[in-house]
């Protein structure tokens, strides 16, 4: 064996304890960064060899020549990453609805003192007071005003609801434009680490950057992610090229890829999303047509991929095949909202417009003027929450409400027939009443607020599980890392200790020996 056998031993012990030290300093540095996993390295005894030029060894085996770091390799659990994705797009989803939902609700405000249904009963009640006292300008002027009050709200909440859609359609592009950019720098990060592969080296700052952009892709779009290696010279642990394709709610692939990271595909790129609108021109409602990836286009109800994309396109709106007339049917939580609105506000005023005329004014004239109107032309056609509104000439001449039933000025009879519209079956309005259509609305806004809320907490308790026992796997502890440190310490200065020993041993050779008879 070489005389500086020991020295060599000693050197490459100090080099790969320092090594260690070093990355547990990387560790402890990065103990607060958002997506980084602990690195470890990866300790190999070199290769060992039999004793030089001896033909039977005195001591049985191989030659052991010491240590080297082999690698410096990141705690990383794909399966734990596969549930996190996972439940982070359900998570989401249900999020993007809940906000929605709640939105809506806390604008309808119902059971409130400033509610719809508040101002509904407001105007039967000034309807009663009008059937017991026909003559009072004053009950005329209140009826009036409460009618006028009752329009108000309706054009209050249907304009307040196209606005809200307005902000959620925005949504839908930003997170379009947000999914775009992760692809984007998903696939310059496969590139950069296809370079440092194919020098056998291993890349796992980039791996974590791209896990955490991949985890934010989640949360906008399901997706399945596979791995592919970038070369032959890579080395064996190394995580390789990042492919993700677009994944239903059962995390089953659709088929579209966003990023390819697969050399035998093709070139290592990504692909856009796009949504496309599509405008109902009968009732003026955009919605969203189709969800696009290089090619495949998917119709709103085809796109099963969880997400947030997916939460604010259901609330947004979306088409569902067309109607008898070949109009789009549209669905989601607010186009049905503004539809349930925009029909209690016509079916509401015809009826009272059809009491009403029956019915004759204060001077016995019968009803000359609907009550309701539309406000763009004057007429009782094409009502909706957002344009109705009460007769110009009623609201500058009170005395034209037909209160009566054509029994003389005193009569409230016809008043007292148009209290009972608001309690009055309408086969247009499933066979309610406006109240109880009304009622029930913001019946089914409720429950399904709830069960966005529940699936909230739920999907938000399974994510959290995940990610704690994922956290357990790969996030820096700083209690490990000062125990690895002293390890480490310890093991430099055993490694310092020999290394000095081994010198003297040397020393003795070279400097005191052969020196007797001088």
């Amino acid at each position: 064996m070489s005389t500086f056998h020991g020295l060599e031993m000693a050197k490459q012990a100090l080099s790969a304890q320092q090594s260690a030290l070093y990355t547990t300093g990387h560790n402890i540095s990065n103990a607060n960064t958002e997506g980084y996993s602990r690195q470890r390295v990866n300790f190999e005894t070199t290769s060992p060899f039999p004793a030089a030029s001896r033909n039977r060894p005195e001591i049985p085996g191989q030659m052991g020549t010491g240590v080297e770091a082999g690698s410096v390799q990141r705690v990383r659990n794909q399966f734990l990453d596969y549930q996190y994705r996972a439940e982070n797009s359900k998570s989401n989803y249900w999020s993007t609805k809940a906000d929605a939902l709640s939105k809506m609700e806390g604008l309808l405000n119902e059971p409130s003192e400033n509610g719809l249904n508040k101002t509904m009963d407001q105007f039967w009640q000034s309807l009663q007071d009008l059937s017991v006292n026909p003559e009072n300008s004053g009950a005329r002027s209140v009826v009036a005003q409460r009618g006028l009050a009752v329009a108000e709200t309706f054009n209050y909440l249907s304009d307040s609801l196209g606005s809200m859609r307005t902000d959620l359609r925005e949504q839908i592009d930003v997170k379009v434009k947000d999914a775009n950019a992760i692809t984007n720098q998903i696939s310059s990060i496969n590139k950069q680490i296809k370079n440092i592969e194919t020098h056998g080296s291993l890349a796992n700052d980039l791996y974590d950057e791209r896990d955490r952009l991949i985890d934010e892709l989640s949360g906008i779009v399901n997706i399945e992610v596979s791995y592919s290696k970038s070369s032959d010279s890579a080395p064996d642990i190394a995580d390789g090229l990042a492919t993700i394709k677009l994944a239903d709610e059962s995390g089953k692939s659709l088929g579209s890829t966003l990023v390819n990271g697969d050399l035998s595909q093709g070139e290592l790129d990504f692909n856009k999303i796009s949504v496309t609108p599509e405008a109902d021109n009968a009732n003026a409602v955009d919605a969203i047509d189709s969800i696009n990836v290089d090619g495949d286009s998917y119709s709103a109800t085809e796109f099963t991929s969880n997400g947030s994309l997916k939460g604010f396109i259901e609330s947004y709106g979306y088409t569902d095949g067309v109607d008898n007339a070949g109009n789009p049917v549209i669905k989601g939580e607010y186009p049905g909202m503004v539809n349930d609105l925009d029909k209690m506000a016509k079916e509401f005023a015809e009826a009272f417009n059809d009491v009403h005329n029956d019915g004759a004014n204060l001077n016995g004239e019968q009803g000359t003027d609907s009550f309701f109107q539309n406000v763009n032309d004057q007429t009782t056609t094409g009502i909706t929450a957002g344009n109705i509104t009460v007769s110009e000439s009623i609201l500058n001449n009170p005395d034209e409400i037909a209160a009566s039933n054509g029994g003389g000025s005193g009569d409230g009879g016809n008043a007292s027939d148009l209290a009972d519209v608001f309690d009055s079956k309408n086969d247009d309005l499933d066979n309610a009443s406006v109240r109880s259509f009304y009622e029930s609305v913001i019946g089914d806004m409720g429950v399904n607020a709830q069960k966005a809320n529940s699936m909230v907490e739920n999907s938000g308790i399974l994510r959290s599980q995940v990610e704690d026992q994922r956290m357990s796997v790969s996030s820096v502890s700083l209690d490990e890392e000062m125990s690895n440190m002293i390890k480490f310490q310890h093991a430099y200065s055993a490694a310092a200790r020999s290394m000095t020993a081994v010198d003297e041993m040397i020393d003795r050779v070279i400097n005191n020996m052969g020196l007797v008879g001088r």
